[in-house]
């Protein structure tokens, strides 16, 4: 059952209803129907992002990840960190003020930097922490590059590994391009040499990302997931 109602979506976020019953669908095919979860939204705002928060494509990405959380958490918000060089905001999107609210925030940040994954990993950590939570969360982080200190994003994803995080990247841009080569790399990080499981996956939303069907978006965006679940509850981080 859904954390928060059909009924409820119809009278407060009615153009995510169609986003909402396909999450479900895909929820249910991977047997997490059931599943309350956390759900995080990390958002890359560096200078080369300009086109897609112009053309509608994260503010997209957005409403597809409210229409998923919806159904895993009951309090109707999704914590989200835009980085570039730093972070460049730590704030939320709900299902009651979803429309425009990417592009709201955006217009408010200024200058459109480089790319550091870590300090963005690192807010979504505390903010964990902070919350007391023990259940799973999904930490969706999207981006259209490599990052520029490769060493401290892959040492704040092994450490994450003891937590009950995982990290679906998730990649704009030409997906045979060499920017995506670190991502290739950290999805295969050896498991328990380098972390103590898992905690991660990527996968390519193409130059054209808001053609991506809903459908495929959210099977790619649990299919992984779906998998930690069951290693994290085995090694005993959930």
């Amino acid at each position: 059952m859904a954390a928060i109602n059909l009924t409820k979506i119809q009278e407060t976020a009615p153009r995510l209803v169609s986003l909402y019953r396909t999450a479900g669908h895909a929820l249910s095919g991977h047997g997490l129907e059931d599943l309350r979860a956390a759900v995080h939204l990390v958002l890359d705002h560096s200078g080369s992002m300009k086109p897609y928060y112009k053309d509608g494509s994260v503010q997209a990405l957005a409403d597809r990840i409210l229409g998923l959380s919806a159904h895993l958490d009951d309090d109707g918000v999704v914590p989200v960190v835009f980085f570039s060089t730093d972070v460049d905001a730590a704030t939320d999107i709900a299902l009651t003020d979803h429309e425009g609210r990417i592009e709201r925030i955006a217009a408010g940040l200024g200058h459109m930097g480089r790319t550091n994954y870590h300090l963005a990993m690192d807010a979504v950590i505390d903010h964990h922490l902070d919350s007391g939570s023990t259940g799973p969360a999904l930490v969706v982080f999207q981006t259209d590059g490599g990052p520029t200190s490769r060493f401290a994003a892959e040492r704040y994803l092994c450490k994450a590994a003891k937590l009950p995080l995982f990290w679906q990247f998730i990649g704009f841009g030409d997906p045979d391009g060499r920017q995506f080569d670190y991502l290739r790399k950290l999805d295969d990080l050896a498991v328990p040499d380098k972390r103590a499981v898992d905690n991660a996956g990527f996968f390519h939303a193409g130059t054209h990302p808001r053609e991506v069907p809903d459908a495929e978006l959210y099977d790619r965006l649990l299919r992984d997931f779906s998998k930690w679940l069951v290693d994290a509850r085995a090694r005993g981080i959930l």
